[in-house]
Order: C-alpha cells, then structure tokens, then sequence
C-alpha cells in the first residue's frame, strides 16, 4: 500500500514522532492542563436556564414580551399553587392560608396572589352571578334557612335529621320545597363514609343547587425569586412552599392536596428530568461504548487512550466555553453529547490505521507511528475542518442558545484534532497498539460487504426509488411547538398543567394582548370575542358587573331570609346514640312515607338515594358491636355533614355585604392584575379549545394575531420561538452547506471528491427526515440538536472514505477491508450504542434525540459504506489530489 509521502504526510509524521519521542512531557503537560481547565471551568462557568434568553432580544415576539414583563412582573416566571380538595370550602380556606403565608416570605417570593379569596371578592363575588342564578340561590335559601337557624343553636346528628324529617313531612303534605339537592348531597356524603372514603357535605354546593363534584380547585399566582446563577433556579422557593404547605397541615394524608406547575415549575422539572435521563442513560452508555471498543481494539491499553484523549478534550472545550461564551444554557449544553458523538472517531481512526500499518508492514512503532499519522492525518483535518465550518455556520443565527453550541462545538472539532494527533501518539509509549486478530469468520462480513459492488444497478435502483419516497415524505416534516411535549409527562408540574389545560375556561396557556386606553380596550375585545378560535376575552372592564342596583336587591332579600345567624360552639359531650339512632331511623321512616306517597315528586329520585343510605348507615351502626364504637361512627358522620356549615354561612354573610361599585372602587391588590402603573390595559384572551394540540394552537395563534399581531404569552412565545429555530436551523444548515463544499474544494482541490463527499452526506440527512415522518418523531426544541451531530458524522464518514480512496487508489473490494471502513463502523457504533440509550430517558425532549440519533447514525452509515463505495466504483477509483 503506498501512501503520498507529500507536504501534509511528513507534517504530520513529524507531528506523531514529536509526541512519542517527547511521551512524558506530553502526558504530564496534557494532565496539568486538564487540571488547570477543570479549576478554571469550575470557578468561572456559569449556567443559564431561562430558556427565553436563548433567542436574540431583537426578535419580534421578544420585543413584545418584554414589554409586557415590564408592565406585569408579577407574571414572569410564575408558579402556580393548584390546591384540590373535596369541597370548595376547603379549597377556599387552604388557599387563602397558604396565600398569607407566602406573602410573608419576603425571602424567597416578591408576591403572591390569591384574587377568589381578595376581601373586595369575597364581599362582593355575588355581584357577578347572573340574575337567574341570584333568583335560585335566593329560593334554596329560603327553603334551608329553618334548617340553618336550627343547627346554629344545636349544631348535631339528630338536630339535622330531625329538621329535615319535619321538612320531609310538610312534602308529603304538599308543600312545595326543593330539596332534592340536600337529599343528593347527604347521601352523597354518608355513602363515601360507609365507603372508608370519607368526605365533607359541601353547603355552598347545596345553596348554589348543583351536584357535589369530585374535587374543587383553588389557584395561588406566586412570582418567585428565581436564582440562575444555580442550576435548580426555582428549587428553593418550591421547597419554600412544600415547607409552608406542610406547616398548615397539607399533606399528602389531609383531604386538600396541593401541587405546583407554571413557567418555574415546569423548568425546574424538565431540567431536573433531563439530568436524572442523562445520568441514567450515560451509565448505560458508558457501559455500551467500552464494550464496542473492547471488540474494536481490543486492548484496555488501546481503550484508555481513547478514553483519555476523549476526556482531555472534553475539558479542554469547556474551558474554551468558559472563556469565549461565559456560560452555557441548555443548548449549548449539548457540546458535551456532539464532542464525545464526533471527538471518539478521531482516536479510533487513528489507533486502527496504526494498527493496520504495524499488521502490514511489520515494523517497529518509532516508523510505523509515523506513517501511520502520515496517512490519517490529513483526513482528520480535513473532517475537523468541515465539521467545524459546519458548526461554524450555526453562529449568525437570531436563535442565540444554537449560536453558542455552533461556536463551542466547532472549536471543540478543533481541539479534538490537536488532542488525537498529539495525545494519542505520546500514549503509544505507554498502552502500545497491539494487532486485532477477528474474533470470528470475516468471509460472511466480507462477501456481504461486497454485494452491493457487483449489484451497482441494485443499488442505483434503490436509491432512486428511495430519494423518491423521501421527498414524497418531506413535505410533511412537524415540528412540535408544545414545550410540554419535552418534559417527562408523569412529573407532577406537566401533569397538573395538562390539567388545567383541559379547562379552556381558565387555560394557564393564554395569550395577552395590551392596549393603552379604555377606548382601544373595548374595540380590542369586540374583535377578539368574534373570532371562533377564542372563548372568552377577560380585561380590567369585566371587573365591574352589570344590572348592580337589581342584584344588590336580591342580595338585600337574601340577606333578610337568613337573618342575623350566629353558630353556637361546638361543646364535647356523651353522645347519646340512641338519640342519634332514632332521629335517623325517623327520617328514614318519612323518607319511605314520601317515597309510596309522592311516586311522581320531583325529588324522589334523590329520595330514594337517601333512604338507602340511611338503610347503610343503620345497618353498619347495628355492626358496630360496642357503644364506643357506634359513638365514633355517629361522631364522625356528624362531622362530614356538618363542620362545614359554620364556614359556609360565614362566607355567604360576607357576601351579603355587597355594595355597588365601578373601577375607581376596586382595590389595588385586584387592579394591579389588570392595569400597570404606567396605566396599560391588559387583554387576557382564552382559547376556545385545548391548546396542549399543536394545531389548535396554531390556529388560536394566527387568528389573535390577525386582530393583534403584538400579542406575546405562552402560545406566542411557544410557536414564534418553534418558528424561529426552525428557520435559524435552515439558514445555519445552508451556510453549513456552502461552507462545507467550499472548504473541501479548496482542501481536496477536486470537484469530482467534493461530490463524492457531500452524496452520503445529503442523501443520509434526507433519508434520516424522511424516516422521522414514517414513524411520526417531530422535531422540536431538544432534538433537533441532534441534526449537526449527524451533519458532522456524514461528514467525517465520507471523508475518511474518499480519501482513502483518492490518496490509495484502492479498489471497491479492499476499501471495504481496510482500517478506514472498520473504523468508520466501530465510531459509528459507540455512537449509536452510547447516544441511543437516550431513548429511555425519561424526558421525552432527550428520548427524542436519542431515537433521531439513532436513525440518522443508522442511515448515514449505510450510505457510506454501501452508496458511496458503489459510486467510488463506478467513477473508475482515479487517483485525486490530497496535498
């Protein structure tokens, strides 16, 4: 085998027998300064994970929600505090305690706000049901108030079955009383206790007439003070929270449960996801990769240098990303899977050349080191150099966070370059190459590797029908703008946000537009409410209801019907349960009475429900056995009908206390949500359908921002942002796409290389795209990371192979037989091995990358070592030009 002994082949053989002769001193200067680059990227490397700060600030949409955090702050960076409890009177109280407790934690929030429990709201929340609404509540008011009166003087058991057994009475009498709510709530209530699932009888439920649901949901809106100087911004304020939270008796064992979502939220547990993914799958992948290096070279000697020359330059780039950028965010943070993706190839080029040399010549490592450097040399530049103008390219991008990865990851090619040709030939001193013997029957491998030579019009075929497809398929490329789609769908903050999601009511995805006058205001919501994509517009003017003279009237009614109310205390006495027993037994008595008496009464139904659960109760009261026991089941049955009684009249009377009022009346904590100091409106526009789907959030999107084209939130940021690095990435790949061709016809000075090169490379990116869509993987924000780690494999791949070609004349057979292709497939396959254990992260942003990865590597390296040596083949294996 000769080899071009020309300028560039004794440059670099000079290089290799400098470091050897020189091992030690290479090796100690390598380790001081591995050390000297760990200390500096320690001291001085930042973090950044506000994932806005990654796009350029003059980006249209960026502009926009920078207006809106100065005129709002208190919406940047939220935390929502979503409490759950069985009744809405214990959502309300756990609410507002939690509220007040944060509010004094100046330390670790600048506010927190809790409007349905606002005082100006609690007093007047009225004043915003309908007339209708105020009608019914007045009639079920009228009919419960001899109840109320009653147990506020004697809040108990037999009190309240005796008031309702006089009430069942006077319904079969004929008097008409609407009942049919309290008799559905009761039963409601004594069948979860006789299920061991006990659960408080809701009074507000029963006055305002409805069913008693599953669970009612409270909202805190907290700004917390965020820390991004570490790495878990959010983790102290959301420890802050569970601490309070914990103090009040929220727990995971009390009936109210709380849980936390938002911007920070979600943040805190993407990141937090990706890293544990990232932990999880690197220890698998590290296990994965030594085990193919074991099979590719066999040596531990030949593994640790590699593993060593991977190391130094992995730190050695930090360092220069310390230096240069500063920082890294959660982009660029993918320098680390791109080095060790690209960085590994150049040691096991390198180490499999020189063993080929020693194999074939049979000479000592002082000669064969050299030529072995020689002969690679030249080949790893030139994949260094490509790789990195590509990357390279990722640099006049707007999309800032891909701009940093270009710079450092480009560089990082570079220094991986210096590492191979000088750490790896000083490390042959030490842990020499040793020659691989097969460690099976190469003649399958061989016979199969060589098919596609004497089938070229197969393979042609195939590849035409292929390309074909692919480009049939490329039109329909997605990219998900949904940023929840990134993170591990079990974690608590994306779960309790997909719920929230489902109520379009009050979706936290919503967008906000501002307008600087009442007059604007108004004209903005009578576009905005015509649009079919938006459900409802909420600003500053729908604070102040109409028709307040007429409600005030009926609340002035209401409050004449329940009267001056005061509950006695409750006194611990004997419970006297034969009294309790048969005041039940007697309202069931009367409820059997109406039940054959009044067949067609509208409350029958319910009725009948609490007939039978009154049969259960006296039932498993009989099965108590002791008395002591039947005491705690009549005590505790008590308790869930009626310890909530108290808080509910309490609140109604607060209410009853509503007077007329108009935006000059309304307190700061409210208007502040609505109205900035510098006096601008904020517009809150509600989709009309669950927005978590990517096209009904486009379509919600470009309808608002027909009407308002300024308007940022959630939705915006999300789909102009997706929009943004979509394009970034087209540009960057174009000018990767020139700088690369440009690069290898002035390095391989041949236009016929330069084709052979960038073939594989195309055809690889298409068929890797193409293949996304047939098995439905989107693009989104994390993998498509993935894309110039394929770029710079395809790259080197078919580098390494034209040259070797071009400086070797060797033919289709023995192409395939030498160093170059195995080499090419063993780093194809730590890659594939160490990045596609990815897959089983629990992030699903960085599962998706490993799967891209996977099936870009995959491709990618069919077509090198099938299309390419098949077109080597047919352009006749002429000699090309190599400097």
């Amino acid at each position: 085998m000769e080899t071009t002994n020309g300028a560039n082949y004794r440059f670099f053989a000079r290089w290799a027998a400098f470091s050897y002769q020189n091992a030690i001193w290479v090796i100690l200067l390598s380790i001081i300064i591995a050390g000297t680059s760990v200390v500096y990227t320690a001291n001085n490397l930042g973090i950044h994970t506000d994932t806005t700060d990654m796009l350029s600030e003059e980006v249209p949409f960026r502009v926009n929600h920078k207006r809106y955090k100065e005129a709002f702050p208190q919406y940047e960076d939220a935390l929502l505090l979503v409490l759950d409890a069985p009744t809405p009177e214990q959502a309300h109280a756990a609410a507002k305690q939690l509220n007040e407790y944060l509010q004094k934690d100046t330390e670790h929030f600048y506010e927190a706000s809790y409007l349905s429990g606002d005082s100006f709201f609690e007093q007047n929340g009225l004043l915003y049901k309908d007339i209708a609404e105020l009608e019914k509540i007045t009639d079920r008011l009228a009919a419960a108030q001899p109840l109320i009166a009653r147990l506020s003087e004697n809040p108990a058991l037999d009190t309240f079955a005796s008031v309702l057994t006089e009430a069942v009475d006077e319904m079969i009498s004929g008097r008409n009383l609407d009942l049919g709510a309290v008799f559905n709530g009761i039963s409601t209530t004594l069948d979860t206790r006789m299920a061991n699932m006990p659960r408080a009888l809701s009074w507000q439920i029963l006055l305002d007439g409805e069913q008693q649901a599953d669970r009612y949901q409270e909202i805190i809106l907290t700004r917390p003070k965020l820390d991004y100087t570490q790495l878990f911004a959010a983790e102290q304020p959301m420890n802050a929270i569970r601490e309070a939270a914990k103090n009040l008796g929220i727990t995971a064992d009390s009936p109210t449960k709380l849980r936390i979502t938002g911007e920070a939220a979600l943040a805190f547990d993407e990141l937090h996801s990706a890293m544990r993914g990232a932990q999880d799958a690197g220890m698998l992948a590290l296990v994965l990769v030594i085990v193919v290096l074991l099979i590719a070279l066999r040596t531990i000697g030949a593994i640790m240098t590699v593993l060593f020359s991977l190391a130094l330059g992995l730190l050695l780039t930090a360092a220069f990303a310390t230096f240069a950028v500063g920082h890294l965010n959660l982009i660029s943070i993918a320098f680390a899977v791109l080095y060790i993706g690209l960085g590994i190839d150049y040691a096991i080029h390198f180490l499999l050349r020189h063993e080929e040399v020693q194999r074939t010549t049979g000479l000592s490592v002082t000669e064969t080191l050299p030529k072995a450097s020689g002969d690679i040399g030249h080949a790893l530049m030139l994949c260094a150099v490509t790789t990195a103008i590509g990357f390279y390219a990722f640099m006049p991008t707007t999309y800032d966070g891909v701009a940093e990865l270009g710079l450092i990851s480009g560089s990082g090619m570079m220094i991986s370059l210096l590492v191979t040709l000088t750490v790896v030939p000083a490390l042959q001193r030490f842990f020499p190459m040793r020659t691989i013997k097969p460690l099976i029957s190469m003649k399958p491998i061989h016979q199969a590797l060589e098919w596609p030579g004497h089938s070229r019009k197969t393979v042609y075929t195939l590849t035409f029908f292929i390309v074909l497809l692919s480009l049939i398929a490329l039109p329909q490329v997605r990219f998900d703008y949904n940023l929840l789609n990134l993170n591990d769908p079990h974690v608590e903050s994306v779960e309790t946000f997909r719920d929230l999601l489902e109520n379009a009511d009050n979706s936290p995805w919503h967008i906000v537009a501002l307008e600087d006058d009442q007059t604007e205001t108004e004209q903005l919501v009578h576009q905005l409410t015509a649009l079919p994509e938006v459900d409802k517009v909420v600003t500053l003017l729908d604070m102040v209801p109409d028709n307040q003279d007429e409600k005030i009237l009926l609340i002035e009614e209401m409050a004449m019907t329940l009267g001056p109310i005061t509950f006695m205390p409750i006194v611990q006495k004997d419970m006297d349960v034969d009294a309790q027993r048969t005041a039940l037994q007697e309202l069931r008595q009367a409820l059997g009475r109406l039940i054959n008496e009044q067949p067609a009464h509208a409350a029958i139904e319910t009725a009948r429900a609490l007939y039978r659960s009154l049969s259960g109760l006296l039932m498993r009261l009989d099965q108590a056995g002791t008395h002591a026991a039947q005491a705690q089941l009549l005590s505790a049955t008590a308790h869930d009908l009626l310890h909530l009684l108290p808080k509910s009249i309490h609140r109604l009377q607060a209410a009853l206390q509503a007077q007329p009022f108009d935006r000059q009346d309304m307190p700061e904590s409210v208007r502040m949500h609505w109205l900035s100091d510098d006096h601008i409106f904020r517009v809150a526009i509600y989709p009309n359908e669950n927005i978590n789907d990517n096209d009904a959030l486009t379509r919600f999107v470009r309808a608002v921002q027909q009407i308002t084209p300024g308007a940022t939130g959630v939705p915006v940021i999300s789909l102009e942002a997706g929009e943004a690095v979509v394009d970034a990435f087209i540009h960057a790949f174009s000018l990767a796409l020139i700088g690369v061709i440009v690069a290898l016809l002035v390095l391989l000075r041949s236009v016929r290389s330069t084709m052979l090169v960038m073939v594989p490379l195309l055809l690889g990116a298409l068929f890797t795209v193409a293949t996304a869509v047939l098995f439905d993987v989107s693009f989104n924000f994390a993998n498509v990371i993935a894309l110039p780690l394929i770029l710079g494999i395809g790259i080197d791949c078919s580098v390494h192979m034209v040259h070797r070609s071009g400086s070797t004349g060797e033919n289709y057979e023995n192409l395939l037989h030498t160093s170059t292709a195995r080499a090419i497939f063993y780093s194809a396959l730590t890659t594939m091995t160490g990045f596609g254990s990815m897959i089983f992260s629990q992030h699903q942003g960085t599962a998706s990358m490993g799967l891209l990865l996977l099936i870009g590597v995959i491709l990618t390296l069919a077509c090198v070592l099938i299309i390419l040596p098949v077109l080597l083949q047919s352009s006749g294996n002429k000699k090309v030009p190599v400097a």
